[in-house]
């Protein structure tokens, strides 16, 4: 008899009108399988939800050593709402034996086309000129004049694939570009029409710094208030990463003080911002809500690819991304695993 497998999603992938804000279109890389929504609301997976599925689609919702901690504990994947997975314990489940994934290729470009969005805004003073359109300051445009991006220097902090796709689309503006990755070649970034450059020279040197590099404990607070030291007057911090990976209270000092012309944030420290957070009341910022790449597109390219990998696990399949390749030697991976495909 073939093993009844249970899929759940987690509820915070819904919208107000009880929808998967994924659309409909991408529950079909399932297949057969069956799933249904977790029926808690939950900022981390408790062991009871781990006991009652195989594999759990999960986008905020933590997971921790104790989320999987107990004997019942049934998961075989554990598939990740794209590329960051912070929030989850990798390690934890190593040593278990769940397979993590998440969906990198789905987030490159339209994590890429934020932090572009983010350069244009910002250069071009857009929020400046919304208020003054809306606010009857029509002849006070010339006192708000806009930058251009050619010759500019844009700063990429972490090479990976929404940092190469980022240089991609930049380069249309002919801005010289700059990136700082100690794990990419420098052949790579050179061949792409950036050069690799060491983070601090990078930091004194770009007008617009972006920030695309995975959170660890390596990059936590990597932008720290050294870093933000180094940066022009005239410079623009534009984070589309993980809010941590800048110590917020150094680049608060930072723009109240002067010292940096703004910021594009997509991304805080402490997620939901605090309304009393000094950066949504600032001139010289943009926020928005951990969702600006969040399109129809997007989503959809994000939940295909999730699903198709739980899909892929629960027909002993190895998923095309696994971020804890080390887990196929675990045994109770090879006991569920019948091909491997190459990672």
């Amino acid at each position: 008899m073939e093993p009844t497998f249970r899929i759940g999603l987690t509820r915070d992938l819904l919208t107000g009108s009880g929808a998967p804000s994924f659309g409909e279109a991408a529950l079909g890389a399932l297949g057969e399988l069956a799933w249904e929504w977790v029926a808690e609301d939950v900022s981390e997976i408790t062991p009871e939800i781990a006991a009652r599925y195989d594999a759990p689609r999960v986008n905020m919702p933590r997971v921790t050593a104790a989320s999987i901690g107990r004997q019942d504990c049934r998961l075989r994947i554990i598939a990740r709402h794209g590329v960051g997975y912070d929030s989850v314990d990798a390690p934890a489940l190593t040593k278990a034996g769940i397979v993590l994934t998440n969906t990198p290729v789905a987030v490159r470009r339209p994590v890429a086309t934020i932090a572009i969005t983010y350069v244009l805004a910002l250069a071009q003073k857009l929020r400046v000129k919304d208020r003054l359109t809306r606010s009857c300051g029509w002849n006070r445009r010339t006192d708000h004049m806009g930058q251009g991006l050619t010759e500019k220097c844009l700063g990429i902090v972490g090479a990976g694939g929404i940092g190469i796709e980022t240089i991609c689309l930049a380069r249309v503006f002919d801005m010289r570009i700059l990136a700082a990755d100690p794990y990419v070649e420098a052949a790579i970034i050179q061949a792409l029409g950036a050069e690799k450059v060491p983070l601090e020279r990078l930091m004194a040197e770009a007008d617009f710094v972006v920030i695309s590099c995975i959170l660890n404990e390596e990059t936590r607070h990597l932008i720290n208030a050294g870093k933000i030291a180094l940066m022009k007057p005239t410079a623009y911090l534009i984070n589309v990463a993980r809010g941590p990976i800048v110590d917020e209270a150094a680049l608060i000092a930072a723009l109240l003080a002067g010292r940096i012309a703004g910021a594009g944030l997509d991304v805080f420290e402490h997620e939901p911002v605090d309304p009393a957070n000094p950066l949504l009341a600032m001139e010289n910022t943009l926020v928005t809500p951990h969702a600006l790449c969040w399109t129809d597109e997007c989503f959809d390219a994000i939940a295909t690819s999730a699903l198709s990998d739980i899909e892929a696990a629960l027909s002993g399949r190895w998923p095309r991304f696994v971020v804890n390749p080390e887990v196929l030697t675990h045994p109770r991976v090879r006991a569920w695993l019948v091909s491997r495909r190459d990672i």
